[in-house]
């Protein structure tokens, strides 16, 4: 039985992510949780012929996270308020890192053993904010809780394959590494699989486009919305990848961005960096991250370049989470 929860399952990222996730043969159950009309995207996805069986939950005073949390495998969090124009991922930081740490407080308790999977920006931050929760629980297990960058790297392969001329961006895997935010995402066109060609007066333009994909969804919806149905498939295929490991399934590699001292491999990630959670390829399995893969060695000059941003980034946006998470709740 695999039981993945939904924590934010009616809003824009929440219903197309619900919707896959629903689809997949790979779910027994599907548990849907939000503070608004969760019990009718439920209804609605329940009408779906697929195996999984779907639940949803309204807080009700606690008690509805609780139950909808009760016996998870996967908890999903694609919860808080979207990105509108002129927002940074860093002007959201307040309201959905108070609600992202509300969620993990409730995981910690009722569902502790669950795979997490946070969504919601900004992820530099969030991140940290759930492994401090998890900490002072006495729960947090490294190699559960994930960052999922996984936009990036769609957009990456979509990007180039434009490029290159491939029908198919599903056949090139490029390695896109550091955090989810602008200057902090850097792909690493030096190592795709198979090898591409990047003319070098494409170079610039195609890095910006990964790193800031989002605004261009922005832009382009007016005020009426972000990147929710790429990150619903982001989010989606990170989810199936998770899922297919813990059932056994060997090989499984995507990036993702965890907490790097407690994953194999991420010590000598961490002495590169100098931050503690990082973005990399990491090799999935039955117990979740079994390895970290170190791609950063092998990248080039102009990476080297993009990396040296990414990491002064980084830092100011992990120390801010961590702040967050400490700090007494009338100080926030």
């Amino acid at each position: 039985m695999v039981k993945v929860v939904v924590a934010g399952a009616a809003g824009g990222i929440g219903q197309p992510l619900s919707l896959l996730l629903k689809a997949s043969p790979l779910i027994d159950e599907l548990s849907l949780y939000d503070v608004v009309n969760t019990p009718g995207v439920a209804t609605d996805l329940s009408h779906i012929s697929s195996p999984a069986e779907v639940t949803g939950y309204l807080p009700e005073n606690g008690e509805g996270v609780k139950k909808a949390l009760k016996g998870a495998n996967v908890v999903v969090i694609p919860a808080g308020i979207p990105r509108k124009p002129g927002m940074t991922r860093d002007d959201l930081f307040n309201i959905n890192a108070g609600i992202v740490k509300g969620l993990i407080q409730s995981i910690a308790e009722v569902a502790p053993e669950a795979y997490i999977l946070v969504i919601s920006n900004p992820v530099n931050s969030t991140v940290p904010i759930a492994a401090e929760v998890l900490k002072k629980a006495g729960v947090f297990n490294p190699k559960k809780l994930f960052g999922v960058t996984t936009l990036d790297v769609v957009r990456a392969e979509t990007f180039v394959a434009s490029i290159v001329g491939e029908k198919d961006p599903r056949k090139t895997t490029i390695p896109v590494i550091g955090g989810h935010s602008g200057e902090t995402i850097v792909p690493l066109f030096s190592q795709a699989s198979p090898s591409v060609d990047i003319p070098s007066d494409k170079l610039d333009s195609l890095v910006n486009r990964v790193q800031f994909g989002g605004d261009e969804v922005v832009k382009a919806k007016d005020g009426a919305g972000s990147a929710t149905l790429s990150m619903a498939y982001a989010g989606f295929r990170f989810a199936e990848k998770i899922i297919k490991a813990v059932k056994g399934e060997k090989g499984i590699v995507e990036p993702s961005y965890v907490y790097l001292p407690g994953v194999a491999g991420g010590d000598a990630i961490k002495e590169a960096t100098g931050v503690d959670f990082f973005s990399v390829p990491i090799e999935l399995g039955p117990d979740g991250a079994e390895k970290a893969i170190n791609v950063i060695s092998k990248a080039n000059d102009h990476e080297k370049k993009l990396l040296e941003v990414a990491y002064k980034d980084l830092k100011g946006n992990i120390q801010k989470g961590i702040d967050f998470a400490n700090k007494p709740a009338e100080q926030k």
